[in-house]
């Protein structure tokens, strides 16, 4: 068994053994004033102020902290989505003033391609969370109402970052009917202006097409001088209204094939109408 050892306080004399000796042998101090020495505690981390015992207690507490949050974030992941998901359908429903509807029962969703055909097995609101990687693949989502009118989402930079929203076409697939635009960023009080359902209802009216030629909608400086295709650009915000402009010409353009097809069924509907009466009038 290993002895003890026993500082004498006055001198310094150490003392081995199992107690402290009646009197120091060298300044002839009393037991009293001896007092047991702890063995100290080696190791790496023995020393509780070191730099070493500190950078690993706080490598600790950030690996335990790191892992409750993602605990955390894993166990809301799915209500975050609901949440997101409830939110796009809302725009939607919000462009086509049908805010009061059933999301489920009143919108087909849908997927394109680039020649306008049907995609299968393509989840919508997938392709929504990176839009712009979802259109340079060909992948152009469409939310059509049941009574004709068509939904489709948009995306572009502002000034200081990405801008999106949902633009409304009434059943001409011409008029727009609503739009629903959001922002990351944009000056308050200026580019932010596109947030607002004041300036959006400057859009609703506006048409797409110039005849049969897609122009767009642009937003003009100085005040619009094309009464179905400009609107008043946002004062002191000129580069998040050149954005909207980019935004809706280079968006709708995706879904052109689409658009003009479905103003051309109605126009070979009354062709094949007429011919028939022509027929029967002949006989």
């Amino acid at each position: 068994m290993a002895t003890k050892k026993f500082k004498c306080n006055v001198c310094g004399y150490i003392h081995e053994g199992d107690t402290a000796p009646e009197s120091c042998p060298v300044c002839a101090a009393p037991a009293s004033e001896f007092s047991e020495v702890k063995a100290e505690k080696k190791g790496l981390f023995a020393d509780t102020n070191s730099n070493a015992y500190i950078l690993l207690y706080s490598a600790v507490m950030v690996v335990l902290v790191a892992a409750l949050l993602s605990v955390v974030s894993l166990s809301l992941q799915s209500r975050q989505y609901a949440n997101e998901l409830n939110e796009k359908k809302q725009s939607i429903l919000t462009s086509l003033s049908a805010a009061g509807e059933n999301y489920d029962e009143f919108i087909n969703a849908y997927v394109i391609d680039a020649e306008g055909n049907k995609l299968e097995g393509e989840d919508v609101f997938a392709l929504l969370k990176d839009l712009k990687t979802a259109f340079a693949e060909g992948k152009f989502p469409v939310f059509e109402s049941k009574d004709g009118r068509v939904v489709l989402p948009v995306n572009g930079v502002g000034l200081w970052g990405p801008i999106w929203g949902y633009v409304a076409l009434d059943a001409d697939m011409n008029t727009i009917g609503g739009i629903i635009m959001d922002h990351k960023g944009e000056t308050p009080g200026l580019g932010a202006e596109i947030a607002t359902a004041k300036y959006q209802s400057k859009f609703v009216g506006k048409q797409i097409f110039n005849g049969n030629e897609f122009v767009s909608v642009k937003l003009r400086k100085g005040g619009a001088q094309d009464p179905l295709h400009e609107v008043d650009a946002i004062t002191g915000g000129t580069k998040t209204s050149d954005g909207v402009s980019e935004m809706l010409r280079a968006s709708l353009e995706h879904y052109l094939p689409l658009l003009k097809a479905r103003r051309e069924a109605p126009a070979a509907e009354g062709v094949a109408v007429s011919n028939e009466e022509n027929v029967e009038s002949n006989e």
